[in-house]
């Protein structure tokens, strides 16, 4: 069977649609190259194939040519060859970007880890936790865990028992029209009722009175988020877990964060020495910074916790910069880091959803990003614990539950608040700092 437009040796260079078209094949001068449009443009016409005439060689009949078939040669057919192969090449190219492209989201998405003990322990108890916010904030517990599992967090001590405490707790609370971020630390040595939980080997643990990090050695994330959820009444929708050495690549993925220091640091514990000043700080050198406690300072854990609450600033203030967020040889360095030792509950454990959180709250102008420390006072039983100081820790829980603003204010002017004995303001204050403030002014 042979198709319209006839078989390889017929002769035949398509389908022949006319007896017409046939004919004017053979008229190389034939109307059929020019426009139907009269007077001024068949003049043009007519003057444009003279012009071609005299350019052509070896035209010895002097007939108008028509039309070069555009595969011909001439400058069409060239044209024509080059926009074939650019865009052949701009393929090639759009597909290796992709292919490059879902590699490294494959790759970071890979990197998270999922908490589903944590997400099983907590539908457990679902009845008694608070009901979710209505308003579209969104509460997320961040957990600095002081694990000495995973490669190079052995060198911050040994820990026989392997237990885990957090080291450092944050409730970030995320503003429901994302203009607003507040970051609320939590004392480790904060005395509080920790429920019953359970534990990695199948045993509970009783419910009791104990320093706030136990709950995280006792039951992980999940017992933590109870404990939170129980002294504040703030639903925590989601939570994250990192371990020293996922912190010390953020800071080094980003270049380092500047600091200054007004007297010199020695601590052997924290293994850190650095000279008084301003100076840029490596991954290594910035969690000795967060983590020192016995030779800065008073070495109390409320002035860790400024000092960590002020460094997270000049972080935050670094990944926003256009230096980090608009290139791409830096910013996936800090996804890398980021996502490398992370650990989240499965509403928070692909790429997709840690880009749709950091993306709806990125324009956060840095005087809305405020930390600060629930308000606490030395515990009646043991002045070197922690406990809530009422009704003001109930107020800042309030604001956070109702997505009401937080207004932070210089710790020395909160002290003179108190020590003028001026009556409570109908929007009170709060002891803190924000990240436009960073750790140099």
């Amino acid at each position: 069977m042979t198709d319209k437009a006839g078989t390889p040796g017929d002769g035949n260079a398509g389908p022949q649609e006319d007896p017409d078209a046939s004919a004017g094949d053979a008229d190389p001068g034939a109307d059929r190259g020019r426009p139907a449009a009269p007077g001024a443009g068949d003049a043009a016409q007519a003057q444009d194939g003279e012009e071609q005439d005299a350019d052509a060689s070896g035209d010895a009949g002097g007939t108008v040519p028509g039309p070069p078939h555009p595969e011909g040669p001439g400058p069409s057919g060239r044209s024509r060859y080059w926009l074939r192969w650019a865009a052949f090449g701009t393929s090639i190219v759009v597909l290796a970007a992709a292919g490059a492209g879902w590699w490294f989201y494959r790759k970071l998405d890979a990197n998270i880890t999922t908490d589903t003990s944590a997400a099983h322990e907590l539908e457990v108890y679902e009845r008694e936790r608070p009901t979710p916010a209505e308003t579209g904030a969104r509460n997320i517990l961040l957990l600095g865990s002081d694990t000495r599992e995973g490669e190079g967090n052995d060198r911050y001590g040994k820990d026989e028992a392997g237990s885990e405490r957090s080291d450092t707790t944050i409730l970030l609370h995320i503003s429901a029209d994302r203009q607003s971020a507040t970051a609320m630390s939590v004392p480790r040595d904060l005395m509080v009722t920790i429920p019953s939980c359970g534990k990695p080997d199948g045993t509970r643990t009783r419910e009791q009175v104990a320093q706030f990090n136990w709950a995280f050695q006792f039951g992980g994330a999940a017992c933590t988020i109870r404990t939170v959820e129980r002294f504040t009444g703030i639903r925590i929708d989601h939570h994250m877990v990192v371990d020293f050495r996922g912190f010390k690549d953020m800071v080094d993925a980003v270049g380092g964060v500047e600091v200054c220091l007004e007297e010199p640091i020695d601590d052997k514990a924290a293994r850190l020495e650095l000279p008084a000043g301003r100076q840029t700080l490596d991954g290594e050198e910035a969690l000795g910074f967060v983590r020192a406690r016995k030779t800065l300072g008073n070495g109390s854990d409320t002035e860790r916790m400024e000092r960590q609450q002020q460094f997270l600033g000049a972080l935050v203030n670094k990944v926003q910069s256009n230096g980090v967020l608009l290139n791409p040889a830096r910013l996936y360095p800090v996804l890398d880091a980021a996502t490398g030792s992370l650990t989240t509950d499965p509403g928070l454990d692909s790429l997709k959803e840690l880009y749709d959180l950091t993306r709806s709250i990125r324009s956060v102008p840095s005087e809305k990003v405020q930390f600060l420390t629930v308000p606490r006072q030395p515990y009646h039983l043991d002045p070197n614990r922690d406990e809530l100081v009422e009704p003001e820790a109930s107020e800042l829980f309030e604001r956070l539950r109702e997505d009401i603003p937080v207004t932070v204010v210089p710790k020395e002017e909160k002290e003179r608040e108190r020590a003028t004995g001026q009556p409570p303001s109908p929007d009170p204050t709060f002891s803190g700092t924000t990240a436009a403030e960073g750790m140099c002014g």
